[in-house]
């Protein structure tokens, strides 16, 4: 009688490792692959970029593959391939795991702006730009909705009534600064930007006067400077006038009246679509204020453009 012949049980073929989730991980599988423990192997030269890429200290270079590939001096097809060999689809899923660690962490603000670019990436560009178009057209509806008629109004007739006026905003909201002082220079001729020539801050406070204006614009992670700066005005017995986002704003306590805008959005950083809004509403409320005056003071403006021929036409 014939043996019978017991099938063979095949193998479970053995699933890939997971790549790495976080910069730990990443840095514990260069250790192994160096010491030859690990189921990966890398190159020289590949694992020579792997070391810089996980020495790398500043986390904006870690943004884009080009940026990163400019910091370690390399390729960035080395970097493509590189994440691959780690078990990586591209350099997407790569950078993530780069940066896990690092949004987790205080003050990582930005880097947790970038990640909601870093995520939206592989959408088409035209739809990346309407999801932040909508998102900024949110935000002022917002403002609208939630409009305080009261606080806006107060700020505006300190404005309007101030013998002199000053503007302070610092990276971003500088333009903001500068924007403001623009507009309201077409209706009042002394409105300026704190601490414009370099002066510093402390000095051009000093040389105002009680009944001056200073608005102060920030919004969180809010600047230190822009903070101090108020509560300077407001010992110096300046009325501090504050763009900002949140009652809970640092800005808020030494503020006379106080003007919110929301700022929510998948942009890389603060979006501050919403406070140019704020700031032509608060320059068209102040030249409603005395129109007569302010009609005159366009007058004059559109004669001495026309003198000076600025305009083109």
């Amino acid at each position: 009688m014939k043996e019978k012949i017991k099938p063979s049980i095949k193998a479970k073929p053995k699933l890939p490792d997971a790549p790495p989730a976080n910069i730990e991980e990443l840095r514990a599988l260069l250790i192994d692959i160096t010491r030859g423990q690990a189921s990966r192997s890398l190159g020289t030269k590949a694992r020579d970029a792997f070391g810089k890429i996980l020495d790398v200290q500043d986390s904006t270079d870690l943004l884009s593959i080009t940026t990163l590939s400019e910091r370690i001096d390399t390729n960035p097809s080395t970097i493509t391939r590189l994440a691959k060999a780690l078990g990586y689809s591209g350099f997407g899923p790569f950078q993530k795991a780069l940066l896990a660690t690092r949004l987790q962490q205080p003050g990582s603000f930005y880097l947790n702006q970038a990640q909601s670019v870093i995520s939206n990436a592989d959408q088409p560009i035209k739809q990346r730009a309407a999801q932040l178009c909508h998102e900024n057209q949110a935000n002022i509806d917002y403002f609208v909705e939630n409009f305080d008629t009261e606080s806006f109004e107060a700020a505006v007739e300190l404005i309007a009534q101030a013998p002199r006026v000053t503007i302070y905003g610092i990276r971003q909201f500088h333009s903001l600064a500068a924007f403001l002082t623009y507009g309201l220079r077409l209706i009042r001729t002394d409105v300026n930007i704190l601490d414009a020539n370099g002066l510093g801050v402390a000095e051009e406070i000093g040389a105002m006067h009680a009944g001056d204006v200073c608005i102060v614009a920030s919004v969180a992670p809010y600047s230190s400077q822009v903070v101090f700066a108020a509560q300077v005005a407001h010992e110096q017995g300046l009325d501090v006038i504050a763009i900002t986002d949140f009652a809970s704003s640092p800005l808020i306590s030494n503020a006379k009246a106080s003007i919110f805008a929301p700022h929510r959005s998948s942009f890389i950083s603060n979006s501050i679509t919403s406070f140019f809004a704020v700031a032509e509403c608060v320059i068209n409320a102040v030249a409603a204020t005395n129109s007569e005056q302010t009609e005159q003071a366009l007058i004059d403006r559109q004669n001495l453009i026309k003198r000076l021929n600025i305009e083109d036409r």
